[in-house]
């Protein structure tokens, strides 16, 4: 039974949960659990179609955010809270078809924004997800 007086993470700008550093599935869930509001189920929604469409997906938690890899330390995917939307990067989103719509500074990254009331268009996601997944991704 979880301890009702532990402390909940702090949330720091825009609402992104302060987690520790960690590897594994365990440090998603607990960024997932301490995403504000409507966020969360976002947050699960993300966690869910990654696991469902990527065997052995590896995981961690590196800077506030949620990081996801296939084997070999190529991450694919992140994603993390800011005010008034989740954002969700793709390391190789540049070559993902079609375009995941946000540019980014950096030349191969693109970024998807889910805001509240947003309708999630999971099957594009699910979509991105499996491209993504099977490109050569970022060293963290």
């Amino acid at each position: 039974m979880a301890d009702k007086n532990a402390e909940k993470p702090k949330l720091l700008s825009g609402g992104n949960p302060q987690i520790p550093k960690g590897e594994g599935d365990a440090s998603v869930q607990a960024y997932i659990s301490a995403m504000p509001g409507w966020k969360q189920d976002i947050g699960r929604s993300i966690d869910d179609i990654v696991v469902r469409l990527v065997p052995g997906v590896q995981k961690a938690v590196k800077w506030n955010t949620p990081f996801y890899a296939v084997e070999g330390n190529s991450w694919f995917l992140g994603f993390h809270c800011l005010a008034k939307y989740v954002k969700v990067t793709f390391f190789r989103g540049d070559s993902l078809n079609p375009t995941p719509p946000i540019e980014s500074k950096q030349k191969d990254v693109r970024y998807f924004h889910i805001h509240e009331g947003d309708q999630f268009d999971e099957a594009q996601f699910a979509d991105w997800v499996t491209q993504a997944s099977k490109l050569t991704g970022q060293k963290l």
